[in-house]
């Protein structure tokens, strides 16, 4: 199936070469949407002072030039120099066809795959996620989705927090309470309980301290009794990570988890190697990089540490010999960072001082798609009345019990047993939750509503939901399965037409959100679709259509909007109910 957009941009620069010659064949079209036409190039009006001719003139010669009768109407010069350009009925609808017999909606695979690293949601363990998480993990968790679809070889990567000083005063208090015991069980369900116990007695008893401390070094220097320990604390928090997780539908799993201490081994090497190559330096004690471009206020250079004055490694030590084992091991030729926009000049600056030891090769691309802050209705960072900041799965558990009580009230909640009303409600209530993060840019800071994001109208999670149930209803009432139904499509109506149009820009919004690691271009789209969808129910009967071919025709737009609507609610990983 083609992209009605690249099309027409490689049929005008044909037509460039053919009005001007094959030195203009590689200018930019310029192919816009256009509120005259379906599309218009505007290429002319930046050629003319190149030509030395009046735009319209310009745009005439390259109309005459344009062999696209099979795909437009008659291009028309319009304005100071845009060229119309609408398309046939008769193509959109064969293109439509296509898009139905292809498994991949029309999707074109990556022509050159990648191997791509996303890293995403990394909590630190023995913390329970909090609302900051959310973001990082759906968000990452649509990249990696949309990734995998458009034909690249996806890693996901879960960089936990699971090494450090506070492992140690953890260890020390599972031993208190008895690795068996009740307390030891919170880790399961409520880590930060257990982790609150451990920092309550680390602040007040000193010889806790010490013991704590001491526990560091030996976990640092591999006791195998600490280790095992250690092992267990993760172990226990991957229980409570499994709930989270399916409950988000989020597809990370164990083997995804690669934390701070799997490269803790290879962090002297980094700080050797820096050495080596004459970009670290003592500072105060510290050792520092200071890559080019980055000062303080005062004007003065900011430094990377990479072994802190005490000996210890940081944050960007542990970066570092992330980016060299993703480049080395795993062979990326993308990495994606899914982290709050708050490591912004952190991820700037390590990845400038790989760049200047030679770690990341020319062509290999290291991105920070950063994420915004979640806000409360006050404008500020979404926290409970107490200043706390909010539980995930707290949070998660509101967004079902509202999404019920919402279903409770509808007439149509009658018809569902209980079993039934409690998986749409859940349903209901996640994707919600999700729509509204994932249908925001992603760098954005935006408010948490409950009101607008359980919404069953606008651009919401439900609304889309609703779309794709209405839809099945229809076939429900036919007594026909969507995935049987014959077709073609053939355009009577604008209304079929725009609908069928719009579906066509399915393709395209996928391969911008894996361009650009911007799921809510997608998000943009699906409402777009379902609105148009809407538009077209009004406007055209399907299954009381006049003749038959017609309502074959609608049948089939019907099928053809049910599957692209659930497929890219898919790669969002918002579930769609079958009825509601």
């Amino acid at each position: 199936m083609a992209n009605p957009q690249e099309l027409l941009a490689s049929r005008v620069q044909d037509g460039l070469a053919v009005a001007f010659g094959e030195a203009y064949r590689d200018t930019d079209p310029l192919i816009r949407p256009s509120q005259h036409a379906d599309f218009q190039a505007n290429v002319a009006l930046s050629l003319a002072k190149r030509l030395g001719q009046p735009p319209r003139e310009v745009a005439a010669q390259l109309a005459a030039a344009l062999a696209v009768a099979d795909v437009c109407l008659a291009p028309e010069v319009s304005g100071p120099g845009f060229i119309n350009l609408t398309l046939r009925d008769d193509w959109i609808a064969a293109q439509a066809d296509a898009m139905r017999a292809d498994e991949r909606l029309g999707t074109d695979a990556a022509a050159d795959p990648q191997t791509v690293v996303v890293e995403y949601s990394s909590p630190n363990i023995a913390k329970e996620m909090h609302v900051g998480h959310l973001r990082t993990t759906i968000v990452g968790d649509a990249i990696a989705r949309v990734l995998d679809f458009a034909g690249h070889h996806v890693i996901r990567d879960n960089h936990v927090g699971d090494w450090g000083t506070p492992f140690g005063m953890l260890i020390e208090h599972l031993l208190d309470v008895g690795e068996g015991s009740p307390a030891a069980a919170t880790l399961r369900t409520d880590p930060n309980t257990f982790y609150q116990a451990a920092r309550t007695k680390f602040d007040s008893d000193p010889v806790f301290a010490d013991r704590s401390r001491q526990r560091v070094v030996l976990l640092q220097g591999g006791d195998p009794d600490t280790l095992r320990l250690w092992q267990e604390l993760i172990e226990l928090f991957k229980d409570y990570l499994h709930r989270i997780y399916g409950t988000l539908r989020v597809t990370l799993t164990d083997d995804d988890i690669r934390g701070e201490s799997f490269y803790n081994t290879m962090l002297p090497q980094v700080v050797t190697d820096l050495e080596a190559a004459g970009l670290a330096v003592l500072d105060e004690g510290a050792l520092c990089v200071f890559p080019s471009g980055f000062t303080g206020r005062d004007g003065s250079p900011l430094p990377v540490i990479v072994r802190k004055s005490d000996g210890g490694y940081n944050y960007s030590t542990s970066d570092l010999a992330t980016i060299r084992y993703r480049v080395d091991d795993l062979d990326v030729d993308r990495a994606i960072y899914v982290v709050g926009s708050a490591q912004a000049l952190h991820f700037r600056m390590v990845f400038a001082v790989a760049r200047l030891a030679g770690w990341i090769p020319d062509g290999t691309s290291f991105e920070h798609a950063q994420i915004g802050n979640v806000l409360g209705t006050d404008g500020k960072i979404l926290r409970t009345r107490s200043g706390d900041s909010i539980k995930l799965s707290a949070l998660l558990r509101e967004g079902v019990d509202r999404a019920r009580g919402i279903l409770n009230e509808l007439e149509a909640s009658s018809q569902f047993d209980e079993a039934t009303l409690a998986s749409i409600a859940e349903a209901v209530g996640i994707g919600a939750v999700k729509y509204a993060d994932l249908s925001t840019a992603r760098d954005s800071e935006y408010v948490f509503d409950w009101d607008r994001m359980i919404s069953f109208k606008g651009n919401t999670g439900p609304y889309l939901q609703y779309a794709a149930a209405r839809i099945r209803s229809i076939f429900r009432r036919a007594g026909l399965d969507p995935d049987d139904i014959a077709g073609p499509i053939v355009i009577e109506e604008k209304a079929e037409r725009d609908l069928a149009l719009k579906l066509l820009g399915f393709g395209p919004a996928v391969w911008a959100v894996a361009d650009s690691t911007e799921p809510h271009r997608l998000c943009t789209y699906l409402f777009e679709l379902a609105s148009q969808f809407t538009a077209f129910y009004e406007m055209c009967p399907v299954l009381k259509a006049e003749l038959d071919t017609s309502r074959e025709s609608r049948l089939a737009l019907c099928a053809l909007t049910l599957r692209t609507l659930v497929s890219g609610l898919g790669l969002l990983g918002v579930p769609v109910p079958e009825r509601m």
